[in-house]
This record gives C-alpha cells, sequence and structure tokens, in this order.
C-alpha cells in the first residue's frame, strides 16, 4: 500500500494535540478550583479547604509538567509536517504564539514556583495571590490559542497580499467572529472536566471511606458548581452552534447529518448512520423538526446541507457527527447527575448513596473525552480546510519523505504512551496517599508565616469535624 504524506502528516498532528489537550483541560480548571479553596480558607480559616487545595496542587504540578512537556512538539510540527502554510499565515498566526508565551508563560513561570514550593516561605496571602496569577496565566494561554485556532475557522481582519496573510486589523483578527463563543465554551468545558475529575476522586474516597471530611467538602462543592456551570455551557453551546450555521454551515450539516442542499423540517437526529458515497443516513431515528427548532428557532426553519457543495468541499461526516454526538451525551449525562445531587442533597444522602458514587466516579475522566470529542467537531468538522474557505489543508504539507513521516508518527505514540503511563501511575500513587493529615496541616500552618491563622485552627476544626452539608 502506498504511504500519504499528507494523511500521515494530519494523523501525527491529530494525535499530538489530542494527547496535548487532555492536560490543559484539566489544569485550566483544576488551577481556578485551586485558587477558590485557598482564598475560601483564608476567609473562614475552615481547613478542609486547606486540605483540598494541598492535596490537588501536587495533581495540578504533574499535570501541568505533563501538558508543557506534550505541547512543545505542536509548534515545530507546523513547520516540519505543514511548512507551507507558516509561510502563507506566519504574519498573523506568529505573533499570536508569541503573545501567549509573553504573557501566560511569563505569568505562569513566574509564580508557579511560589505556588508550588512556597507554603512555608511566604505569607498566605502571597501565596494565594500567587495561585491567582498562575490560574490567570492559565486562562491568558487558552485565550491566545483560542484566537489563533477561531482565526483559522472564521478568518477575519487580514489583507492577502502575493499570496500571504497579512494583518489589516488586529482587533478583528482577535475578535474574530468565532472567538467570543468557542473562548467562553472551552474556558466553561476546562471548568467542568476539573469539577467532575475532583468529584470523581471525593466520591471514591467517600465509598472506600477514607478522608471523609475532604471527600463531603469537595463532593458538595463540586455538585454546586456543575448544577451551575453544566446548563450555563449548554446555553453558550446553543450560541455556538447558531454562530457555526452562520458561518460555517457545512460543519453544521455534517454535526446534524444534513444531506439535502437545504431542507426545512429538519429533524433532531439521536441516531443515523452517515454513508458518504450514497449522500444519505441510514438508520436514522430522530425527532420530527426539533432539528430546524434548535437550529433556527423556528419550527420549520431551513438548513444548508452537505450536498450545497462538491463532494470534495465535505469533511468526514461520520466522524463529525458522532463525536458531536458523544459532546453532548456527555453533557447531558453531567447536568443529570448534578441535579440528582441537588435531589440526594434534600434527602440527606448526597454522601451515603452508593450508586450514585460510583457513577460520580465513573464520570471522573468524562469531561477530557467531552473535550476531545468537542474538538474533533471542531477540526474535523473544518476540512478540508485548515483556513476556512481559504487555505486546504492538502495544499500546504510539506514535501517530506512518507516513511520519515511515518517513523516519526510511530515514535511519537510510543513516546507519547509511555509518557501517559507514567502520568497515571504518579496520580494513581498520589490518589492512593490522599491528602496530608490534620496534624501536618497543624504543623505547616505552625512553621507558615501565619500565626493567626495557626490560632484559629483549633476553633475551626471541632466545627469543620461535624461534616458540614
Amino acid at each position: 500500500m502506498e504511504l500519504d504524506v499528507a494523511i500521515l502528516s494530519r494523523i501525527q498532528f491529530a494525535f499530538t494535540v489530542s494527547f496535548h489537550i487532555i492536560f490543559p483541560s484539566i489544569t485550566i480548571g483544576l488551577a481556578t478550583l485551586i485558587a477558590i479553596w485557598e482564598g475560601l480558607w483564608l476567609k473562614t480559616h475552615n481547613p478542609y479547604y486547606l486540605q483540598l487545595a494541598k492535596f490537588w496542587i501536587k495533581p495540578f504540578a504533574i499535570t501541568f509538567g505533563t501538558g508543557v512537556v506534550s505541547g512543545i512538539v505542536l509548534s515545530y510540527e507546523f513547520g516540519t509536517n505543514f511548512s507551507k502554510f507558516s509561510e502563507l499565515t506566519g504574519a498573523v498566526l506568529g505573533p499570536l504564539m508569541a503573545y501567549e508565551v509573553l504573557t501566560a508563560f511569563f505569568l505562569e513561570a513566574g509564580f508557579l514556583g511560589v505556588m508550588l514550593f512556597g507554603w512555608q516561605r511566604v505569607s498566605p496571602k502571597m501565596h494565594f495571590f500567587s495561585t491567582i496569577v498562575v490560574a490567570i496565566g492559565t486562562w491568558i494561554s487558552a485565550f491566545w490559542i483560542i484566537v489563533a485556532n477561531s482565526w483559522m475557522q472564521t478568518p477575519a481582519g487580514h489583507v492577502i497580499v502575493d499570496g500571504k496573510f497579512e494583518v489589516a486589523s488586529w482587533f478583528e483578527v482577535i475578535f474574530n467572529p468565532s472567538m467570543p463563543y468557542r473562548f467562553t465554551h472551552m474556558l466553561m468545558a476546562s471548568f467542568i472536566t476539573a469539577t467532575f475529575v475532583v468529584a470523581g476522586i471525593c466520591a471514591y474516597y467517600l465509598l472506600k471511606k477514607q478522608h471523609l471530611n475532604m471527600a463531603k467538602k469537595g463532593l458538595s462543592m463540586c455538585m454546586w458548581i456543575a448544577l451551575i456551570l453544566t446548563p450555563l455551557q449548554a446555553f453558550i453551546g446553543d450560541m455556538h452552534g447558531l454562530n457555526v450555521k452562520e458561518h460555517q454551515p457545512i460543519k453544521l450539516a455534517a454535526m446534524e447529518g444534513i444531506w439535502p442542499a437545504e431542507e426545512e423540517n429538519v429533524p433532531l437526529l439521536l441516531f443515523a448512520l452517515p454513508d458518504m458515497e450514497a449522500e444519505k443516513n441510514h438508520a436514522e431515528i430522530g425527532i420530527p423538526n426539533l432539528g430546524s427548532l434548535i437550529l433556527t428557532h423556528s419550527w420549520d426553519g431551513a438548513v444548508q446541507g452537505l450536498k450545497s457543495v462538491p463532494a470534495e468541499d465535505r469533511p468526514n461526516v461520520p466522524l463529525v457527527f458522532w463525536s458531536f454526538r458523544v459532546m453532548v451525551g456527555i453533557g447531558f449525562g453531567m447536568i443529570g447527575i448534578a441535579l440528582c445531587a441537588l435531589v440526594l442533597r434534600r434527602k440527606n444522602a448526597l454522601y451515603h448513596n452508593k450508586p450514585f458514587l460510583f457513577l460520580v466516579s465513573l464520570f471522573t475522566p468524562t469531561g477530557v473525552i467531552a473535550v476531545l470529542a468537542g474538538w474533533y467537531v471542531v477540526e474535523v468538522g473544518r476540512q478540508p480546510w485548515l483556513v476556512q474557505g481559504l487555505v486546504r489543508t492538502m495544499d500546504v504539507v510539506s514535501p517530506l519523505p512518507p516513511e520519515r513521516v511515518l517513523f516519526s508518527l510511530t515514535l511519537f505514540i510510543v513516546i507519547y504512551s509511555l509518557l501517559f503511563g507514567v502520568y497515571l501511575y504518579f496520580m494513581r500513587k498520589l490518589i492512593k496517599k490522599g491528602p496530608p493529615s490534620m496534624a501536618t496541616l497543624e504543623q505547616q500552618l505552625i512553621g507558615m508565616k501565619a500565626p493567626g491563622y495557626a490560632l484559629a485552627w483549633v476553633k475551626t476544626l471541632n466545627h469543620s469535624e461535624q461534616g458540614e452539608k
């Protein structure tokens, strides 16, 4: 079988970016949660907030480090595997990548050390400030990455001179039509992902009857957060979908499995088997007219379909169609868990219902899965374009020997698999070890530059151990 360098290059980039996105999707939300817990500890002196912060800061550090290591190769792959793309769009995308380094990385590098190792070297308020700065740094990093990717989805603010992109308006480049929706959607997804990672581990501790007070506090907070954020994410996702309908209608058609050039009374397909050769779906199960209502806010609204463009301008429909349903299905599952938690809380059974705790523990990785599925919708749905409507992916692939790309792809798979194994090994060790004990935290507080907090320890510990709901 003849090797295709374009396909191999796309698979390699898809594999490396899929592996990398796992870790920022956790660290962005986890840094925010740690900052919240630390702030609540400073305000209330409740030791279980401090226990949560000190426990999760180590998983955060491992996840953050793995994300940095796995992400280094991505910028190089633009030059090695898609060199012409770098040449065409470097004036736009190059500065955006540099802004991420100059803002987010400098903030994180400057304060991460204090956050991780400064507990007994700086005052509690200074440590809290460092934690906030690191959290903000993760948001800023996400901002610039989403700006760059959104410009590729909905390019704006540029002119093309001698076949190359040049910036006409940085404001329009940065705040391109899809950026606000995509940045908000991704930030919320990261918060929800971290929330369910924490909730899943807390549920596991409750099932094992370990670290009960901390686990109760963590699970309770996470379920309140999920109750607010998951419905809000569904609303943001609907707004994002309307933006996709306006600017990338073929991607939306692939997401919904719509084939006719223009179709009215569109059903919401719950199940279908898209057939790209026959240009139709098999075994459709759908709700009549609900697709039109959601997509156009009209019961019989018309939606542009896949047949409105030539076959070579369509993405891989089955992959986009099912990735979208995985993402949405997990999202509704999370909403269901949050509502179930509310019911159990009212019955004073939140921490004791074993089926519920088992379900929450099973949902630990689902946020990451939903993020991956969402990115497959975004990236595969844009194909065959690398810059929507302007640059085709196949036209900017580097003229490399296919065997060399296959070798590097195999090497990445082996190395990243080992790296992921090491990551899971250390995460398992940290979870098995559990949080620092109350006695350990008390000794650490005495050694910190925090005499006031050490004196408040005895007063708050007795109250906290009653296990507030």
